[in-house]
């Protein structure tokens, strides 16, 4: 046994190879600046969320969703099974003990033979028959020498898939969120432009009763009454349409909560929705260590690369330490011998032979996948920075739409005015007025939709840069700490 121990440790200390690359971060874009000037002293993403929207019905419909929505239910699940696939991988650097005993006992009262334990029977010849008894207990130990590294590589792929699923589920979180208020902006929109059909609606039945009053005094033809007719239908109908939409959206929402479809309480309307005075995005670099989708692709590439040295140690010999120590005590017929011990130790040495040429192309299907995560983590971070850019320019020229659609409201609206004091006077033809009020309607819901599109963008941003949508945040936590701390507390035995 003392032997064995001492190879045991000698085994163990030449057990510091490692086969295949070690992880280092592959070459990837840089960028100083954003294409969009913008500040970069700070980032709106470090903003908590509930100082960014502001709406109380939008941040009561966010932590609802954070506590109840079933994608993040499953991803938390998933964080649950990769970390007790990484804790199985951790027990496979450490031996394995097992135990086993037995007990055997025969009387013979016949006297013919006496059984023999394993097999076989000895003749007897007694009057009063024999008893024979024997108990034993053995304690068995394997251990897999790690010549290679082929296990610590696995411990080293299953923490980074347990990092990659923690990434993911900060991106589920980051997703969630928001589409929240993506479609909780949408809904506003849709509630501004139904309040805008439905005064227009009011404004063309005005139009209409007083048509109707001018055709029966002959004033006008019918020609005008029916153009007064037909657009009050056609809004009538896009009415229908908005409330369709609607309801449909809420329905979304409901089922990012969890909940069965039904109405969704509002808060502040649309035109009260505040926006930050600057946008400052940040520097781009910041978006490797904040992106949720960059961590998750970069830790996937991590496990991809320790899957190689996994595959290359497959190709060389294994070796595994067996040892057994054991104890047992017979009685036969009511003479007992002295309980004795057994040990055994052994070392079991196997090496690929027929299959090696397969071994040797597994190691090429590992390469070749690695070859793809770092393909893929490449495309994330460009992905990362077309996002980013775009939401900078949709916060900029958004703005400046709404104000230029602003002023084209304030000028129709007062060239309606004029059209109706010139139709109501007989100065002005049935086309002046139908015109203005149908100028002015389409011009108050594309207003709508730009005020909708500037808070969506301003969310875009936020997501693009990614934001603190941590649920944990308000405990002054981050999901990226929260994620490598746990990391760190899981790591090899």
């Amino acid at each position: 046994m003392r032997n064995f121990i001492a190879v045991t440790l000698l085994v163990s200390s030449m057990s510091g190879c490692l086969m295949g690359p070690d992880y280092k971060r592959p070459d990837t874009p840089q960028a100083d600046s954003w294409r969009v000037p913008a500040e970069t002293s700070g980032s709106i993403a470090n903003l908590p969320w509930w100082e960014l929207l502001k709406d109380e019905a939008l941040q009561q419909l966010i932590r609802t969703a954070l506590e109840e929505n079933l994608d993040l239910q499953m991803a938390a699940a998933n964080i649950d099974e990769y970390q007790a696939q990484l804790t199985i991988a951790q027990y496979d650097l450490i031996p394995s003990l097992s135990a086993s005993g037995t007990a055997f006992g025969y009387r013979n009262t016949n006297n013919s033979a006496l059984p023999i334990p394993g097999g076989g029977a000895i003749p007897i010849s007694s009057r009063d028959g024999i008893t024979l008894s024997q108990l034993s207990g053995n304690v068995g130990l394997k251990w897999e020498v790690d010549l290679w590294g082929r296990i610590r590589r696995s411990v080293e792929a299953s923490r980074a898939q347990l990092l990659s699923k923690q990434e993911n589920q900060r991106a589920v979180v980051l997703s969630l969120v928001g589409s929240i208020a993506e479609s909780y902006f949408d809904l506003r929109a849709l509630d501004l432009q139904i309040d805008i059909t439905k005064r227009t609606l009011k404004a063309w039945d005005d139009s209409i009763r007083l048509s109707r009053l001018r055709y029966q005094k002959g004033d006008i033809p019918k020609l005008d009454l029916d153009r007064f007719v037909a657009e009050r239908a056609g809004t009538a109908a896009q009415l229908a349409d908005l409330e369709r939409q609607a309801i449909q959206r809420e329905n979304q929402i409901s089922v990012l909560l969890a909940h069965k479809p039904m109405a969704v309480s509002r808060g502040r309307e649309l035109t009260e929705q505040p926006m930050p005075p600057t946008v400052p995005p940040g520097l781009p670099s910041e978006l490797l260590q904040r992106r949720p989708d960059i961590v998750q692709a970069e830790q996937e590439l991590a496990a991809a690369t320790a899957h190689i040295g996994m595959a290359q140690a497959m190709r060389f010999p294994q070796l595994a330490l067996t040892g057994q120590a054991g104890g047992a005590q017979l009685n036969i017929s009511e003479m007992s011998f002295n309980p004795y011990a057994t040990f055994m130790g052994a070392a079991a040495l196997t090496a690929p032979l027929y299959n090696a040429s397969a071994l040797g192309y597994q190691v090429k299907v590992a390469e070749a996948k690695g070859n793809q995560a770092i393909v893929h983590y490449r495309k994330t971070i460009l992905q990362a920075f077309q996002e980013v850019e775009d939401a900078l320019i949709s916060v900029q020229k958004t703005k400046e739409q709404q104000e230029a659609q602003e002023q084209q409201v304030q000028a129709l609206e007062s060239s309606l005015h004029l059209a109706e004091l010139r139709y109501q006077g007989g100065r002005a033809s049935y086309l002046d007025l139908l015109t203005a009020k149908r100028t002015l309607f389409d011009a108050e819901l594309a207003l709508a939709k730009t005020r909708r599109n500037q808070l969506v963008s301003m969310v875009k941003l936020y997501k693009a840069l990614g934001g603190g949508w941590s649920p944990k945040s308000a405990e002054g936590e981050t999901p990226s700490s929260n994620s490598r701390e746990q990391g760190r507390r899981n790591g090899p035995l």
